[in-house]
């Protein structure tokens, strides 16, 4: 856990910013009821079940909880039983839930029980928190985010370092037009669906590291 918390304390951060949490996200789940059970509907019959995928990621101070999307990868596996690659796994069906968004609308409830925000930096997985700098570390002083800073400056098309710099500056800039900018910026880029996967992956690349960083920025100069 991180030894100082860099948020600022007001008045937002303190109270406004959780109840800004409660509110979208359960306007969010009425207004989107009827698409959430289509999304649903369509999972079982194009996926099979389990239609809701469950992972551990770690949030507010390094805290594990359980992170639910809508599935869109299939289950299948080499003659080893191991998986397949995200790529062989990844639907036509599934790359469209990805690319609207709309395989994240489960992570609604998770802001309601108070383990995620609208905003904030996104939960990543939990082998990851053992390899982060001292400065990285603090984008967990801050609940992840449904969406945030990084989502709306390049998503999954930069490098990891650059998205932990711009997850870390929101952290210690958080604040309420902040969040509003981001919020109405997230729609647009999820209309014009930017930067969805990685150019190197159908999804996200694995991070592996900050001394894994420095050794690909040094031989890049």
């Amino acid at each position: 856990m991180n030894s100082k918390n860099i948020v600022r304390q007001t008045f937002y951060t303190k109270y406004g910013k959780r109840c800004l949490d409660v509110l979208l996200a359960l306007g969010a789940i009425i207004v989107l009821a009827p698409v959430i059970l289509l999304i649903a509907i369509l999972v079982r019959c194009k996926l099979g079940s389990p239609i809701i995928f469950h992972q551990n990621r770690p949030g507010y101070h390094e805290k594990v909880f359980r992170m639910i999307k809508f599935r869109s990868m299939t289950d299948k596996r080499e003659s080893n039983g191991e998986l397949l690659s995200d790529e062989a796994r990844l639907t036509l069906f599934g790359s469209k839930l990805r690319s609207t968004s709309l395989d994240e609308l489960p992570e609604l409830w998770n802001i309601i029980k108070g383990d995620m925000s609208i905003v904030g930096p996104r939960p990543l997985l939990v082998h990851y928190l053992p390899l982060y700098n001292e400065r990285q570390k603090h984008r967990h002083d801050v609940r992840p985010g449904f969406t945030g800073y990084a989502q709306i400056n390049g998503r999954n098309n930069i490098t990891w370092k650059e998205k932990f710099e711009l997850d870390v500056w929101y952290v210690q800039n958080v604040s309420l037009w902040l969040d509003i900018k981001i919020i109405f910026k997230t729609i647009i880029i999820v209309i014009k669906r930017e930067g969805i996967s990685s150019k190197n992956s159908a999804t996200t690349e694995i991070f592996k590291g900050s001394e894994e960083l420095e050794k690909i920025n040094d031989n890049r100069c």
